[in-house]
């Protein structure tokens, strides 16, 4: 959940949103290095009156300047090719959801139930109670198992929308007619928060996204509950 004055991503609840942490700290030291070797560089030419020749015309500091920024970014860019294949990877999913985009609301649909669906709309800010959060909380969570592979078919019934929670490192394109597809798993307990990401219309910012994760047990009995209500 994210915070006032916060400078950073939220804690990750999922193992590909910590590579994702962990990659953007690796790429943001080699910024910061940088960006100080190039001040340092910039101060002591126009702080200094002297000249050094070899700077001038030498064969080596170009070869140095030439090699050393490919070097860098292949530091950089094979962590990313590794963490942009993880994100592709669904590998036998134990649950999937397919989550569609309406103007303003998410319906969900989960697909290994016979007949258990439901839509999930904005709790208004006059219905809420002390702990929930103005335009984060829905009347509907979308509830899934800790520790174990979701996978969520992404789509639209009316324009572009997108199905995003940060700390879980997921952001999919929610496009009509067309059924777009991501994974993630929950490593803890917990309530995660997210909204639609993709421009949809007057009520765009009114549509939040909501996932609790919880203990397989506590999952089948809201399972059962939910298709005895239906």
């Amino acid at each position: 959940m994210a915070h006032p004055s916060q400078l950073g991503f939220q804690d990750a609840a999922s193992p590909v949103m910590e590579e994702l942490l962990h990659f953007h700290d690796h790429a943001l030291m080699i910024v910061l290095l940088i960006s100080t070797l190039v001040l340092y560089i910039i101060v002591a030419m126009v702080s200094t009156k002297l000249t050094n020749k070899y700077i001038l015309d030498s064969q080596e500091i170009e070869i140095i300047w030439t090699v050393l920024p490919a070097v860098i970014l292949i530091l950089i860019a094979l962590p990313s090719l590794r963490i942009l294949y993880l994100m592709d990877e669904i590998n036998d999913p134990h649950l999937t959801i397919k989550a569609m985009g309406h103007q303003w609301y998410w319906s969900y649909e989960y697909t290994d139930y016979e007949d258990l669906g439901f839509d999930s709309y904005m709790v208004p800010t006059q219905d809420l109670v002390p702990g929930q959060f103005r335009l984060l909380e829905t009347d509907h969570r979308m509830v899934v198992p800790v520790e174990s592979p979701i996978r969520v078919l992404v789509s639209a019934e009316d324009v572009l929308h997108s199905w995003a929670v940060p700390s879980l490192g997921v952001k999919m394109d929610a496009v009509p007619g067309r059924l777009n597809q991501t994974a993630f798993i929950a490593s803890r307990p917990g309530v995660f928060y997210g909204q639609c990401s993709e421009i949809c219309g007057a009520n765009h910012s009114f549509m939040p996204i909501v996932v609790e994760a919880v203990p397989l047990e506590h999952f089948e009995k809201w399972s059962t509950m939910m298709l005895e209500d239906a």
